[in-house]
């Protein structure tokens, strides 16, 4: 059974300009020019590779990590990549303020954390949250603490269905 509570520290994906970025698509997610690759493994080395000022985001990142961003994350193609990638990596989840239709799909299938989170823009300009805070995220009912400041927020919860396809790790297995 998974963890209902996840913990980590957390990436804001920014722009120059220190703006939360809106629309990252699945190309800047895991550029095409990488879809040969099917080995799991060897797809996180490539993560936010094509997404400017990110390249090294690979590098960086450590298991546990949660990433936040803006609205629209993973639109674009129906590519499963661009979630296995983030998995590849052990990324605890990803939290937006919205997903794109088809990447919210494909991340709940393969039981991967993606939350929604509509004052994310809100927390990062008043300065709430930041890089590498650590926070926690309760997934069945939306809480959020940020540990490092000591704020607590609320944000959506799964949904029964994608809390089921969660504790079973993926849409296919069965009990």
């Amino acid at each position: 059974m998974q963890n209902k509570i996840i913990k980590g520290k957390i990436w804001i994906l920014r722009d120059s300009s220190e703006k939360v970025i809106d629309d990252i698509d699945t190309d800047q997610i895991f550029h095409n020019r990488y879809l040969a690759i099917t080995d799991i493994n060897e797809m996180g080395k490539y993560t936010l590779d094509n997404l400017e000022g990110w390249n090294d985001f690979s590098q960086k990142v450590e298991p546990g990590d949660i990433v936040i961003t803006g609205r629209n994350f993973g639109s674009g193609s129906s590519r499963q990549q661009a979630v296995d990638c983030f998995k590849s990596l052990k990324v605890n989840a990803i939290v937006a303020e919205s997903f794109g239709a088809i990447y919210k799909r494909n991340a709940i299938n393969s039981g991967f954390p993606i939350l929604i989170w509509k004052e994310i823009k809100e927390m990062v300009e008043s300065g709430k949250i930041n890089d590498r805070d650590e926070i926690e995220i309760n997934l069945e009912t939306g809480s959020m603490k940020n540990i490092t400041k000591d704020i607590a927020c609320e944000m959506e919860p799964f949904s029964n269905v994608q809390m089921e396809i969660y504790e079973a790790g993926n849409i296919f297995k069965s009990e």
